[in-house]
């Protein structure tokens, strides 16, 4: 054969392995409201910027008659790419190729990009649609899996992983986007250990696919995923949005855009956006949104655990990652699951060199047998050992609530926090005036015949210990600022830290409460 005819055959062949399973099989995909892989790259990158590999691979099963039934690509498409000029690599898992099941080489495809990824120091997206393991592969399916498991454990923390899950993501599947850092999850979309069959069998439970693992389960009850959207170009469209917060791997640095948005930019409400009372919320977001450039934030796990606010924002162009208590639910306590959330993101902001700035309005820990049972004494160490842990520039600002145990675990200066503020506003104690003086003047009271002697201890208390003016005195603050200079100081804080330099004793790796 000469080489033009090779070539013409090799082109055909190409030709053949970008229709995946075929017309009606994309006609189906395109029937359920779901793009095709190969439709979803175009969307997520750059146009004209897809380079592919490995598109002529395909299996090597020979039982069950697969030796018969091989398709170029073999269910998943793999390559690299960019997002705003920057470089990304990908696979997309093809449904309409043995409904996108992982064979060993479909697997080989996978872990070939992911190690190329960590070569060249870029971030990986994994888009997956698959029905799971390929069950005529037995084993050699399991192993794919597993040797996907691997690299992403050990690239994590070295370049970005974010997976996006479109379709059914089943079994074994599920573990690999759990592993990541960031999780994107379109409607109509499943991700489950065990599917509804297998739970009717077993706990004889009936259970539908969307309250066993859908979008909503997992937003707001399980945390699993970071990001819900209501169809698949808005999934794609918010990956690009999230790469372009995140540098390319843990040597570099922060992404920079340009910041038409003043850094001495004031604004007065914020004077006055604290309620005179304690107990009367605000919304913590009206303080993010007013500092950050442009009033630009986005905001991670929205629906689960509400109660603490993650996220990221720019501050004179430069990436941050924000951490905040959110006065409006539980009065913006800690509890189990808020604990964890905001662990996890401060964690991943350490290991890609993203400044931490941290809003602090606290009452405490959750109290009760719920959460002492579930664990908030390991739980809440996870975020007191996360901001402990992190070398990043870390700015807090304390805006009034700042109590007991949960004033040292909110990145305070104990715990290496390099600038620290708090607002004329804000409150500072072991805990609230009101038990303070139930506890302190417990004799005093209980001669007491009227509510004023209460009132006025309370006041006294905090006018002693519940305010900033104490902790100032003794450097846990570096400075009282007004709220309305609050975007100002930060930006300096955060310009200053450029060049910081922290370490952590040498180790394999510390043993975090798990």
């Amino acid at each position: 054969m000469s080489n033009i005819s090779r070539l013409h055959e090799i082109v055909q062949l190409k030709e053949l392995a970008r229709k995946g399973g075929g017309q009606d099989r994309i006609d189906g995909q395109h029937n359920k409201g779901r793009l095709t892989a190969r439709e979803r790259i175009e969307l997520l990158l750059d146009e004209g910027s897809f380079e592919e590999f490995d598109i002529l691979k395909t299996h090597r099963c020979t039982n069950f008659g697969m030796e018969n039934s091989k398709i170029y690509s073999d269910g998943v498409i793999t390559g690299y790419g960019t997002i705003d000029n920057r470089q990304v690599f990908i696979f997309s898992q093809d449904f309409t190729v043995f409904g996108g099941s992982l064979s060993l080489a479909y697997a080989e495809k996978i872990c070939k990009i992911m190690d190329m990824a960590y070569k060249v120091g870029a971030p990986v997206i994994g888009l997956n649609d698959s029905g799971g393991a390929r069950i005529q592969e037995g084993v050699d399916s399991l192993a794919g899996y597993a040797d996907i498991f691997l690299k992403n454990v050990m690239y994590s923390g070295v370049i970005p992983q974010i997976s996006a899950v479109l379709g059914p993501c089943a079994g074994g599947a599920v573990y690999s986007p759990a592993i990541t850092d960031f999780i994107v999850m379109s409607r109509g979309s499943h991700m489950f250990v065990t599917g509804p069959k297998v739970v009717k069998t077993v706990t004889n439970e009936d259970v539908t696919e969307e309250v066993l693992g859908g979008t909503t389960v997992h937003a707001s009850k399980s945390g699993t995923v970071h990001f819900t959207t209501d169809d698949e170009q808005e999934a794609l469209a918010l990956i690009r949005k999230l790469v372009s917060y995140i540098p390319q791997n843990n040597m570099g640095t922060v992404p920079v855009v340009s910041c038409k948005d003043p850094i001495d930019r004031e604004d007065e409400i914020l004077d006055g956006i604290i309620p005179d009372s304690p107990s009367v919320p605000y919304d913590m977001l009206d303080i993010i949104h007013s500092v950050v450039d442009e009033g630009e934030f986005l905001e991670i796990q929205r629906y689960f655990a509400p109660n603490i606010v993650c996220g990221f924002a720019r501050m004179n162009g430069k990436s941050v990652g924000i951490v905040a208590n959110q006065p409006r639910y539980l009065a913006g306590v800690l509890d189990i699951n808020s604990s964890r959330k905001a662990a996890r993101f401060v964690r991943f902001c350490d290991s890609f060199n993203i400044p931490i700035l941290t809003f602090v309005d606290v009452p405490g820990f959750l109290p009760g047998t719920v959460q002492e049972h579930g664990g908030i004494i390991l739980h809440g160490a996870k975020l007191l050992y996360a901001f402990a842990e992190a070398t990043v520039p870390k700015v807090t600002v304390i805006t009034r609530k700042a109590y007991g145990g949960a004033y040292d675990v909110m990145s305070s200066k104990h715990l290496r926090g390099d600038v620290n503020f708090a607002w004329p506003t804000a409150e500072i104690a072991v805990m609230g005036a009101e038990g303070a003086v139930e506890i302190l003047y417990k004799k005093e009271l209980s001669k007491s015949t009227g509510s004023d002697d209460k009132k006025r201890y309370e006041e006294e208390y905090r006018d002693t210990f519940a305010n900033p003016l104490v902790a100032a005195e003794r450097g846990y603050i570096d400075d009282i600022i007004r709220p309305a200079r609050t975007r100002f100081r930060v930006i300096k804080s955060l310009e200053m830290l450029v060049t910081k330099s922290d370490s952590n004793p040498a180790k394999k790796h510390g043993n975090i409460p798990l």
